[in-house]
């Protein structure tokens, strides 16, 4: 036997009217912006790219903290994207996890390893553009940011 089937995903995404489509997937929805001008209600092409990153790695955090006994108060990501003209393409995109933890500074390189090597978005991103990012602690009892060891 081969294994177990592969996992899919199917979105389906629909015109609305030149102003917005809308696209569905199990019980929810997403507004889209895809009006030449521009929609401030709805995420753009390029920005859902960008939260669907942002998502990948929350999600991959949610995934690997009982295992490594990573605890937290909470966490936050940051991602922006810098656009190439000719070929439109996001020729960079940088993002920042934020981490409200007290774990030592091991975990938090262990965690931030975690997201860089088993998150799909993320492996499904970084070999066509320039990703980098890093991961900083905020302490509740400072307010302040470190960054991750060694990290850029």
């Amino acid at each position: 036997m081969s294994g177990s089937p592969k996992l899919t995903f199917e979105v389906v995404s629909q015109r609305i009217d030149a102003h917005g489509s809308v696209s569905r997937c199990k019980q929810a929805e997403i507004p889209l912006d895809t009006d030449l001008a521009g929609n401030p209600h709805a995420f753009n092409p390029a920005e859902l790219l960008l939260a669907a990153l942002s998502a990948c790695i929350i999600k991959g955090i949610e995934r690997v903290t009982p295992i490594l006994r990573f605890s937290h108060r909470g966490l936050e990501v940051r991602v922006r994207g810098v656009r190439q003209d000719v070929p439109p393409k996001l020729e960079a995109i940088h993002y920042e996890i934020v981490v409200d933890t007290d774990e030592p500074d091991r975990q938090l390189e262990l965690l931030h390893e975690n997201v860089r090597k088993y998150g799909t978005v993320f492996n499904t991103v970084a070999p066509g553009t320039t990703l980098t990012g890093v991961l900083r602690r905020r302490r509740s009892n400072a307010g302040d940011l470190e960054a991750e060891p060694g990290a850029e």
